[in-house]
């Protein structure tokens, strides 16, 4: 999908053809099945933070700041992945959040195995943040996946909780996520019912990827997705 994006197409016409993908597997769009989600994909463009509604008279330009996020079920098993990047040219200079984003989520990642608290992972992506010059959204997080699109642990945050004392588990799955800010550190809802934005404006860059826990480094489920290149 990201590299099917064009100046000057509907981010509707983005989500059919990311549907056609999906169905050319076999598989199921996770949102609309779980939430009766208006679209295969949520695609959020500039200043909306996440779960942006396929539209026909959202028309995509250049330097736009987009994020799709897909999740998907098939043969009962459930999968979540997602990433932000700039289309065309850099003119709006958003590249430097994206690239936060995707570096943090790396790292991230990278230090997560069976026994590391949940918080230490979340105290990380805050640090690598401020250190980028940037926020964190708050209320936004990832989440176990598997037999359904939401399972515990619920809220893998991109902040420390020091009263979670949750660990990570070895063999299990779940979707970690990046939300990096300029500006806000809450998501709020628009009256659509859908759409996130920032409550105190600014953009927002989000990367994610469903890993296996291991005792060692993850297993990243969703790596084909190229969401770090």
């Amino acid at each position: 999908m990201r590299e099917y994006a064009k100046v000057g197409m509907s981010t509707k016409e983005l989500d059919e053809y990311g549907g056609e993908i999906l169905k050319s597997y076999g598989a199921k769009s996770a949102p609309y099945e779980t939430y009766g989600f208006p679209g295969y994909s949520c695609i959020s463009v500039n200043k909306e933070a996440a779960h942006g509604i396929p539209s026909e008279k959202k028309t995509l330009k250049e330097g736009d700041l987009i994020n799709i996020d897909v999740s998907a079920e098939l043969n009962g098993f459930w999968s979540d992945n997602g990433g932000s990047f700039v289309l065309g040219k850099d003119i709006h200079n958003h590249q430097p959040l994206v690239d936060a984003s995707k570096n943090i989520l790396r790292k991230a990642i990278s230090n997560i195995k069976g026994g590391v608290k949940i918080s230490e992972i979340g105290y990380l992506i805050e640090t690598e943040a401020k250190k980028s010059g940037f926020k964190v959204i708050k209320n936004l997080a990832g989440h176990g996946v598997g037999r359904s699109l939401h399972e515990e642990p619920e809220n893998i945050l991109n902040y420390r909780v020091k009263s979670n004392r949750e660990r990570f588990k070895k063999n299990t799955t779940v979707a970690i996520e990046t939300f990096i800010s300029t500006n806000s550190t809450v998501a709020v809802e628009l009256n659509d019912g859908w759409t996130l934005v920032g409550n105190k404006g600014g953009y927002i860059t989000q990367h994610e990827q469903t890993i296996i826990v291991t005792d060692k480094y993850p297993i990243i489920l969703t790596e084909s997705n190229d969401i770090w290149n």
